[in-house]
């Protein structure tokens, strides 16, 4: 569905983001013969880089420290871009001798990194890099908070304002502003207008889950990742189940109780990922326990002590990042590939 979202923009590039899925099978899907793509930690771009995917952003703030471990891997032949928003850290990427090239990171509403399109730390980070200006890149992470399609593509086009503003400034200063690098799940989706942008960036939309089956990033069955757990126990005068996945099976993101659906720490299905009566859900998650309610009975007689159930997350980044491999199905139970990830940083 993404990938035929950005196919509605002539010109423009998908590089999607490595830092959900961490795995060279799944880059092999998003970014076939080895395309761009973005990572979130120097153990990916290694990790990909090793691998074919060469043309890189490593789309988190660049710390002096860490130059030295990308110009290594660029001098290994990949080629890997940085990011900045401190003129401080500008000015070390300048004087060191690989030559990185790197982006301005540029706020446009998240409220996160990034310095103002109109603020004069722009031209003060563009004049310390020179040569090394790369481009400029924003993410636009409150379009989460959008909860129409008019709202996230509002603030699809507030991004791409900005963004553009910041770029049309550096250009009439001077810079070249080869690249305009934007996105999340929700923008790609539903973005009226990527002109004058030169690519998008998303990645949780190769595995989905329940926050953004909300919004209408993909339909709610499209969700790709869950965990397998065991009934551990049963309280059927409580109506609830135990499950042997708790907190760090599942992760503490509560994204969904902002949603219109809450769905605590994970919807639960059954083995074969169908819904189950009442679309229980792990309403409380404890380290290494998860307690399921539902909205009607469940159906204790189906569910023994030692019955497999299948939990779809609510944030997919953060639950996949419990693990150290996927196990692949194609639409049965048997496992069909062991998929390994790359974790650490």
């Amino acid at each position: 569905m993404l990938q035929a979202a950005v196919a509605r923009h002539p010109g423009l590039q998908l590089r999607p983001h490595l830092k959900t899925a961490k795995s060279r099978e799944v880059a092999a899907l998003a970014a076939p013969d080895f395309g761009p793509i973005t990572v979130s930690t120097l153990a990916e771009a290694r990790y990909f880089a090793e691998a074919g995917w060469r043309d890189q952003i490593y789309a988190v703030g660049i710390t002096p420290q860490k130059l030295d471990a990308v110009a290594a891997l660029n001098a290994a032949g990949a080629a890997v871009k940085v990011i900045t928003d401190d003129p401080d850290a500008a000015r070390a990427i300048a004087a060191h001798p690989a030559g990185l090239p790197a982006l301005i990171e540029v706020d446009v509403g998240e409220g996160r990194g990034g310095v103002a399109p109109e603020g004069p730390a722009l031209a003060a980070i563009a004049a310390a890099l020179g040569p090394r200006l790369a481009g400029v890149i924003s993410h636009s992470g409150h379009s989460y908070e959008g909860r129409s399609i008019a709202a996230m593509a509002a603030i699809a086009e507030a991004e791409r304002a900005g963004l553009l503003a910041a770029a049309t400034r550096l250009r009439a200063a001077g810079h070249a502003v080869p690249i305009v690098s934007l996105g999340s799940s929700p923008v790609a989706m539903h973005a009226a207008s990527m002109e004058g942008v030169t690519e998008m960036r998303a990645g949780v939309y190769m595995f989905g889950d329940l926050f953004q089956a909300q919004l209408g990033t993909h339909p709610p069955e499209a969700i790709a990742v869950t965990v397998l757990a065991s009934v551990i126990g049963r309280r059927p005068e409580r109506n609830t189940l135990l499950l042997d996945a708790g907190a760090l099976a599942l992760s503490k993101d509560r994204s969904t109780a902002a949603a219109p659906r809450d769905y605590g720490f994970g919807l639960v299905l059954d083995r074969d990922g169908r819904p189950l009566p009442g679309e229980p859900v792990v309403a409380r998650a404890y380290q290494e326990h998860g307690e399921v309610q539902g909205r009607a009975p469940l159906p204790f007689e189906r569910l023994p002590v030692g019955a497999r159930l299948r939990v779809a997350p609510n944030h997919a980044c953060l639950t996949a990042a419990a693990y150290d491999r996927y196990h692949v199905l194609e639409g049965g139970a048997e496992v069909v590939a062991v998929w390994e990830r790359v974790n650490g940083w």
